[in-house]
């Protein structure tokens, strides 16, 4: 962040520059992409519709579907900041007949994945049902994620369904029809209404609605998958035998709450929810649940999900409470009963009908189950609701603008939520490395005061970096970063388009922190994978006998500035391109030896094989001479606040121990260290507690043991002393 306290009042003039207001992307696309490409047998796109920016894909002059680019409908920002445009083409039927992956700037894809692959993996939603996609909430299809390039797969797949559906209900394709909700009358929760007292009433009146399922309904619905497995393996019960009766009530309206669950326990719900959650009361009984096994592995309640329109809510142990008992007169018995929470978030609006789906599945081998589903319906009575007045509707510039919704903001939110959620542990395990970490530096006389013990915690937390946050969980900073931050920050910056990568957001806050307290080392010399993958190998090398070379300290010092001089070449290449930038980023072999794991073109393994090779002579070459984050980072380093580095007098004169044994030849001839330079491996601070080889230390030590000797003497050997009288 002292970064960009540097350059803010350059930021501000480009992003002025840059500051025009959005126009459709489809008319530039339009002329960059041959019909044929995205639709076969495609010869012409038509003119431009006036409402919404889609243009007729054509076939000897007559229309075969409707072409859009996703990012004239949805929010598609990817992990760089900047929109990932896809060309979408759906038929009548509401049924994707072609895509294509036009326009991107992630930083994984131009320096990393193969961008074949990503187009690839675009161009497979051709076929994609948007009417079946409606009906689910956007759940009927499978996700394929590429490793590596999780965030941009998911964002790519959000935009076209959600992006695919707001196409095809503005053009009525399909059968798919706007939602009337957005231009009819509004309603809320009515918090004066009254619910009824006896459990038959509010079955009666709607305020509970049911699914009964008898074991004859659930085998006949597999008989129809056409699955002859399942037809083999017939449940065989009686016909009439309850499979599951499931209920359900919008317990967020106080009156259901106080009515079914009581005074004491509507309250407590009443404080779970935050503003604008929402909760639905769930029971069941008969022989299936419906809450599942994912409740057992306290993960996803994998049978039971919301859906309302194109939103669906899963819900999470962390969502869920259960039922002591129904106050509800003449309540029935349960086997279940389970609130369930609906985030605020989510976009869920309790004035319209939404149903609970239920997930039913069948074993048909070892390890392979079929599934099918059923929904139980909900509309909240209208004694429940009010109406809301209705407010002037603002004008609309544009189609860009008219899509511009408080929904979309929901969406994104969702988005990036949900990748956290997936990443649970993956932030948990980095949370628990920096707390560690954040420990060893505030007490690092503790820390470094076992010379054996604190180089093996070193080796052991380098080698948990490099496999775990590096070659596992991807987590590895680059220069681009910051790049992609600059770029964000000319063309509109938003928070949700870093947040799309949880541990990558995570590390920058800490390093942003880090720097104020430490300087760059606590992340370059920790906490970056690739500088853990050379650390480890010197020191394997050294086990090995391989000879370390030591550069004189003058050519040191000019070797210094190189990193310096790429940093600033790429920053300023970046202020007229960022994507050209970007590529020629790859000065850094971050993507080939740590997110690809080696597996990439010849040339770019064997530029990131020369520099492990050059480090095992030298170790951390490529971190002191040519790293452009290290440089990046040192810039702010001189800022900060606190010096924790420990030093004597002696230091530099006459002492150069600690100099001599410096891994990366930090510390000058003359005893100071410079943190540009230091990457905080804390092993002056080894040397500076050691009895055996820190001259001071030593000094300290033997005058220790020469008052201690002549401390007797002194009480028995003195002249004044009785003991060394003559006897008399």
């Amino acid at each position: 962040m002292t970064i960009l306290r540097l350059f803010l009042p350059l930021f501000i003039l480009v992003f002025a520059a840059f500051s025009a207001a959005a126009e459709p992307v489809l008319p530039k696309f339009l002329t960059d992409v041959a019909p044929a490409e995205l639709v076969t047998g495609a010869d012409a796109f038509g003119a431009i519709r006036e409402d919404v920016p889609v243009a007729p894909v054509l076939t000897n002059g007559e229309a075969i579907g409707w072409v859009f680019v996703t990012s004239d409908f949805v929010s598609t920002t990817g992990y760089s900041g900047k929109p990932i445009h896809t060309m979408v083409a759906v038929d009548n039927d509401a049924k994707v007949i072609g895509v294509q992956l036009v326009k991107h700037s992630e930083p994984i894809v131009l320096i990393g994945i193969p961008d074949a692959k990503m187009k690839a993996l675009a161009a497979d939603y051709a076929g994609l049902d948007l009417v079946a996609e409606a009906q689910s909430g956007g759940t009927s299809h499978d996700l394929d994620i590429i490793s590596g390039a999780t965030v941009t797969v998911m964002v790519i797949d959000d935009s076209i369904v959600r992006a695919g559906l707001k196409v095809a209900r503005a053009l009525g394709l399909g059968g798919l029809a706007s939602n009337t909700a957005d231009t009819g009358p509004k309603f809320e929760l009515n918090p004066d209404a009254e619910a009824a007292p006896d459990w038959m009433t509010l079955e009666g009146d709607g305020t509970l609605r049911r699914l009964a399922l008898d074991i004859g309904q659930v085998n006949a619905a597999f008989d129809a998958l056409g699955d002859p497995r399942a037809t083999e393996r017939a449940l065989t019960e009686a016909p009439e035998t309850t499979f599951i009766e499931m209920q359900a009530a919008l317990v967020s309206h106080p009156a259901i709450a106080k009515s079914l669950l009581g005074d004491a326990a509507a309250a407590n719900l009443a404080n779970w929810l935050e503003e604008g959650d929402h909760a639905v009361a769930i029971v069941g009984r008969g022989l299936y649940s419906f809450k599942g096994s994912g409740y057992v592995r306290g993960g996803i309640f994998d049978r039971i999900v919301l859906i309302q329109d194109d939103l669906s809510v899963r819900f999470r142990d962390r969502m869920h409470k259960r039922i002591v008992s129904l106050a509800a007169v003449g309540a029935p018995a349960f086997t279940e009963a389970d609130l369930f929470k609906i985030p605020a978030d989510s976009g869920f609006d309790p004035a319209r009908p939404f149903r609970i789906q239920l997930l039913v599945q069948r074993e048909v081998g070892a390890i392979e189950k079929v599934f099918t589903t059923f929904d139980l319906g909900y509309e909240l009575p209208e004694k429940y609701l009010r109406a809301v007045a209705a407010t002037p509707a603002p004008e609309v510039p544009d189609a860009v603008t008219e899509v511009a919704t408080q929904d979309e903001q929901a969406a994104h939110q969702a988005l990036w939520k949900r990748i956290w959620l997936d990443k649970k542990t993956s932030i948990i395990v980095t949370a628990g490395l920096l707390l560690l970490l954040t420990g060893v530096f505030f007490f690092q006389s503790i820390a470094t005061r076992n010379a054996r013990r604190f180089f093996w915690f070193r080796m052991t937390y380098l080698t948990v970096v490099l496999v775990y946050l590096g070659w596992y969980a991807n987590a590895q900073l680059s220069v681009v970063n910051l790049m992609a931050l600059f770029g964000a920050l000319v063309s509109g910056f938003s928070w949700q388009a870093f947040l799309l990568d949880p541990l990558t957001f995570i590390l920058w806050f800490a390093v942003a922190a880090a720097l104020l307290f430490w300087g760059r080392g606590a992340y370059c010399g920790w906490l970056c994978p690739f500088g853990a993958l050379q650390e480890l190998t010197n020191r394997i090398a050294r086990a090995l006998h391989v000879p370390q070379w030591t550069l004189p300290w003058g050519l040191h010092e000019r070797l210094w500035p190189i990193k310096y001089m790429i940093f600033l070449g790429l920053f300023g290449v970046s202020l007229m391109s960022i994507e050209q930038a970007e590529h020629l980023a790859e000065v850094e072999p971050f993507k080939t030896a740590i997110v690809l794991k080696f597996v990439r073109a010849w040339p770019f393994v064997a530029y990131a094989a020369a520099l492990l090779i050059a480090g095992l002579f030298v170790e951390r070459f490529y971190c002191r001479y040519l790293c452009p984050l290290g440089a990046a980072l040192a810039i702010p380093a001189r800022l900060r606040m606190f010096d924790w580095l420990k030093r004597y007098r002696e230091c530099g004169n006459p002492c150069q121990t600690c100099a001599n044994q410096c891994p990366v030849q930090a510390i000058h001839p003359t005893g100071e260290i410079n943190p540009n330079e230091c990457v905080n491996c804390l092993h002056c601070q080894v040397l500076y507690q050691s009895p055996s080889i820190c001259p001071v230390v030593i000094k300290k030590m033997k005058r220790r043991v020469t008052v201690g000797t002549a401390a007797p003497r002194d009480l028995t050997g003195h002249p004044n002393s009785p003991k060394s009288q003559p006897a008399e």
